[in-house]
C-alpha cells in the first residue's frame, strides 16, 4: 500500500493532464477523426499517419496522461472496458485471432518510451506481419 500511494503521490507531481492534447481534441469533437469504435470508457480510430496495413488507435475517454497514470487512478470499470475496447476494435477490423491473423497492441509511454501524444493510446497494428518489437 505504501509503494502505490508513493507512486500516486510522485505521478501527481510529475503530470499534469493537457486539455489541448489531440486526442482530448478529437474526443471533444474538435478535430475530426475517421471513427472506428466507440463506447462508454474507450474512443477508437484510423490513425492519419499509418505505419502499417491496418493502423488504429484506442483510447480511454477518461484524462490519463500514459499507462502509469491510467494505472494509478482509473476504476476497475475503465481499466476492463480499456482492455476489452481494444479487443473490440481488433475483432471489427478483422485482426483479432478470433477472425484474423493477429495484431500487435502497442502503447508508447513517457519520453524514453516514445510517446508524443500525452493522452494514454494504444496502438493497434494488423493485416500483415509486423516484425521485431524493438530496433
Amino acid at each position: 500500500m505504501y509503494l502505490v500511494s508513493l507512486i500516486k503521490e510522485k505521478s501527481e507531481k510529475l503530470m499534469t493532464y493537457d486539455e489541448n492534447n489531440i486526442f482530448a481534441k478529437i474526443l471533444k469533437g474538435e478535430i475530426p477523426c475517421k471513427k472506428i469504435y466507440e463506447d462508454k470508457y474507450i474512443f477508437s480510430f484510423h490513425d492519419i499517419n499509418p505505419q502499417k496495413k491496418i493502423h488504429a488507435l484506442v483510447i480511454p475517454k477518461g484524462k490519463y496522461i500514459d499507462l502509469d497514470d491510467f494505472c494509478i487512478n482509473a476504476s476497475a470499470n475503465e481499466m476492463v472496458g480499456l482492455f476489452k475496447g481494444i479487443n473490440i476494435v481488433a475483432e471489427m477490423l478483422g485482426v483479432s485471432l478470433k477472425n484474423g491473423d493477429g495484431y500487435r497492441a502497442l502503447s508508447n509511454i513517457g519520453k524514453n518510451g516514445g510517446q508524443e501524444v500525452p493522452h494514454l493510446h494504444f496502438h493497434i497494428f494488423g493485416g500483415e506481419k509486423i516484425g521485431k518489437m524493438v530496433e
